[in-house]
């Protein structure tokens, strides 16, 4: 890694907190860190006040010298974003979704050659994840099943959940995109499916308009995968079941352990967030310095978020809706 580093941070939420933080950890001198915000009356709080350099106001004040510019405001302003940040910076970090639909144009935004567009993918470098891609032979695993359910109202406490983006459809909220995670390591640890069948509403009491369920099931061709999401478990559960030839494999992302049911065997983990996001940081930064290739492009990342819209497989839907009318 090169002896210093400048980066901009457009958008200064919780994640962008965070991930400033573990930089200034992981770095402390050797980088530099500004910002650009929209709001010149917001102030920043007391952290990225002590970490941050300088803070922009428009684009026409950023120098043009960023070895990184991550973008970590509402996903919705992601793909403008980028497009006006492409003269200010060499690399860009794009926080998770990528964008809104997937579907968007990407030569558009005229991406620069020699340039990384690495777009965030933490859950791979958590100890669960990363001991399964491994470890495990997935060809001798022939069913998947995988869930994510929590309770949105206590997702952010001290914060009204009905306020949030979580909530409001218009602004790219929905269970669907929020816990496009799930997606991500499992294509991550099975490869993209063949098809994939969606079902996905508001079906709760929450004072919300987004979806709150988003259930799917999913082929390979060797496997099926069932994949589960939700806004209004009121018990957090976030593990993925391998159903395999020797073993009944549960491992779960909370609790930080891997069970292997017949073989009554468990192993455990003890990592806080932080390690997996910074194990994260490290991974991108080693990809910049050519160690490794750009594991998540912005074309594989729109992949993962048509499959979690449920746009992956129109075609396929379409033509069961087709032949339903016909045998009517």
């Amino acid at each position: 890694m090169r002896t210093s580093l400048k980066v901009c941070f457009v958008g200064l939420g919780s994640i962008a907190t965070r991930h400033i933080r573990n930089l200034k950890d992981l770095y402390c001198e050797k980088i530099t860190i500004d910002a650009l915000r929209s709001g010149k009356n917001i102030e920043p709080d007391n952290q990225n006040k002590m970490f941050i350099n300088r803070i922009y106001y428009d684009y026409s004040e950023l120098p043009d010298d960023y070895d990184v510019i991550f973008i970590t405001n509402p996903t919705k302003l992601h793909y403008d974003t980028l497009k006006n940040c492409q003269k200010y910076g060499k690399h860009f970090f794009i926080e998770k979704p990528v964008f809104e639909t997937g579907e968007e144009d990407l030569e558009r935004l005229q991406c620069k050659e020699g340039s990384i567009y690495y777009v965030a993918c933490p859950l791979r470098y958590t100890g669960v994840i990363e001991y399964l891609k491994e470890n495990i032979n997935f060809s001798k695993i022939h069913s998947v099943r995988c869930i994510s359910s929590s309770y949105l109202p206590e997702w952010r406490p001290g914060t009204d959940y009905r306020t949030t983006y979580s909530a409001k459809k218009e602004l790219g909220g929905g269970v669907a995109i929020d816990l496009i995670h799930e997606w991500d390591y499992l294509c991550y640890l099975l490869g993209q499916p063949q098809r994939v069948l969606t079902l996905m509403g508001k079906k709760s009491n929450l004072e919300i308009n987004s979806e709150d369920i988003a259930v799917y099931v999913a082929e390979y061709p060797d496997k099926f995968v069932e994949l589960h999401l939700d806004y209004f478990g009121r018990v957090p559960i976030r593990k993925i079941e391998l159903y395999g030839e020797d073993d009944l494999i549960e491992a779960d992302l909370i609790k930080q352990s891997i069970l292997f049911r017949k073989e009554n065997r468990c192993i455990t983990f003890n990592h806080l967030r932080d390690t997996y996001q910074k194990k994260e940081l490290i991974h991108f930064f080693d990809i910049l310095d050519g160690k490794y290739s750009n594991d998540n492009t912005l074309s594989q990342a729109c992949e993962i978020l048509k499959i979690a819209r449920g746009d992956y497989n129109e075609y396929f839907i379409y033509n069961m809706r087709q032949s339903r009318i016909k045998r009517i």
